[in-house]
């Protein structure tokens, strides 16, 4: 008997694949689509992944640039932008006012996430940056006595998670001069600076990480 089913190409199944991920966030916006892994985890050679990768950025859902490659499309720039500028405010306000109750304890744990961002910097993993830098700044951030604050830190780190997928994924230099503003900050802490200095630190740290992120040669 012959099979009358019809047999879906592997570029739809690459298609499907892709679009399955970015439809649930698994691939969230500026994740880089790297065609030759894609090709590997669907077991196909790169050229069906790549007529899927063409099919989803007609679409819309995926961008492609010139030496860089392809990456889930991103949301608005603006939005971002706006979302770390708030975020540096109140993780900036939350830090400061954590600050007095931070322990010795608690700044060992600060330099020892610190060391782990240092060590990720040679053999640099953005996504993987991002989540132990989050856990550095939570370090900080957490000794804050104000809940309705640290909320807004929490929504803040939440609301950046699903508008891009790592900022230093695009400005990975960023990474060196971050490990070392956190040195500075926990240094302040630890001489016992005011508060205000010590927010106005946290912030200009997240607020730096910005305007590197809209000095870079290419802008979605």
């Amino acid at each position: 008997m012959t099979d009358t089913q019809p047999r879906v190409s592997k570029s739809t199944l690459a298609y499907d694949w892709i679009h399955r991920r970015i439809t649930a966030r698994e691939f969230g916006p500026g994740y880089r689509l790297v065609l030759g892994d894609i090709a590997r985890e669907l077991d196909m050679s790169v050229v069906p992944v790549r007529e899927a990768i063409r099919r989803l950025e007609a679409e819309g859902l995926v961008t492609f640039e010139h030496n860089v490659g392809a990456r889930v499309a991103l949301v608005d720039q603006s939005e971002y932008v706006f979302a770390m500028q708030t975020l540096g405010v109140v993780e900036g306000a939350a830090t400061g006012l954590a600050a007095p109750h931070l322990t010795e304890e608690d700044l060992l744990r600060a330099e020892e996430v610190n060391q782990r961002l240092t060590a990720l910097l040679d053999h640099f993993d953005p996504h993987q940056f991002t989540r132990v830098n989050q856990e550095f700044h939570a370090v900080l951030f957490e000794r804050c006595e104000n809940p309705h604050l640290l909320d807004l830190v929490h929504r803040g780190w939440t609301r950046l998670s699903g508008l891009r997928d790592s900022t230093f994924d695009f400005v990975p230099d960023r990474s060196r001069e971050s490990v070392k503003e956190h040195a500075d900050i926990i240094r302040l802490i630890r001489d016992g600076a005011d508060p205000l200095e010590v927010e106005l630190a946290a912030r200009n740290h997240r607020w730096r990480t910005v305007n590197a992120y809209l000095a870079r040669p290419h802008h979605e």
